[in-house]
């Protein structure tokens, strides 16, 4: 059932998510508003799409893992609700908070939501790669957001197009934050109490941060030299 006349569609990339996929998609089901899930399994070698699609939600099956990036673009590509809202699959029953990043855009007060977390105090890591992505934003469009490296966000269809989706690994979301921000989108941090799986500060999660840390680190070299490209040359001015 749509929403103020548009449609609203979710889309959860996955991979290897078959331990929490069923739990997401029910609390899903629990917002009247949306009018389609889409799953997309990224090449995984577990039961991920199978339990997605009994637990009734539309399956795009990727032939290999491809990354985020990707698998949210081919749910873009294949999804044309008017309002698209992308979600990890490990929220469990705290994806019914999805209804947050849906009511401002369908009340026109944004065009892109993007989901802020309670703080966790004792869990994640030591802060480098959230100092890293809030100096990267600073630096590239002179405004700070809290929730820059939240995968929890809704947008207007009409403002992503695929070139929305370049960007590789952990740096989708720094990437999109800041083409958004240079086009002067109208952004909205949403307060929500999702949970899902916390890195801790064993040796995979420091792996994960490592991995993390270098891909926003390329995405912010690549967006200098773009905006540095497109700067008027000192014999111009």
């Amino acid at each position: 059932m749509s929403k103020n006349g548009q449609d609203i569609g979710v889309i959860i990339p996955a991979f290897n998510e078959e331990e929490t996929i069923d739990k997401t998609i029910k609390a899903l089901k629990q917002i009247v508003c949306i009018d389609r899930i889409l799953v997309v399994d990224d090449g995984s070698s577990d039961f991920t799409a199978d339990l997605a699609s009994e637990g009734g939600a539309d399956v795009l099956k990727l032939s290999q893992n491809s990354g985020k990036g990707y698998a949210m673009q081919m749910g873009y590509e294949a999804l044309p609700c008017s309002v698209l809202v992308f979600l990890d699959a490990d929220l469990g029953e705290t994806a019914a908070e999805a209804i947050r990043l849906i009511n401002p855009l369908c009340g026109g007060y944004a065009e892109a939501t993007i989901a802020r977390f309670p703080m966790t105090p004792g869990k994640g890591g030591f802060g480098f790669v959230k100092r890293l992505s809030s100096q990267g934003l600073s630096f590239l469009t002179g405004q700070t957001l809290s929730s820059v490296l939240s995968g929890q966000r809704g947008f207007l269809r009409r403002i992503l197009s695929a070139e929305s989706f370049r960007y590789s690994g952990f740096g989708i979301e720094f990437g999109m934050t800041v083409d958004m921000l240079w086009k002067n989108r109208k952004i909205q941090e949403v307060d929500v109490t999702m949970k899902h799986r916390a890195t801790g500060r064993d040796f995979e999660g420091f792996l994960h941060r490592t991995r993390q840390f270098a891909d926003i680190a390329r995405v912010i070299v690549r967006k200098t030299v773009e905006r540095s490209s497109v700067l008027p040359r000192r014999n111009d001015i």
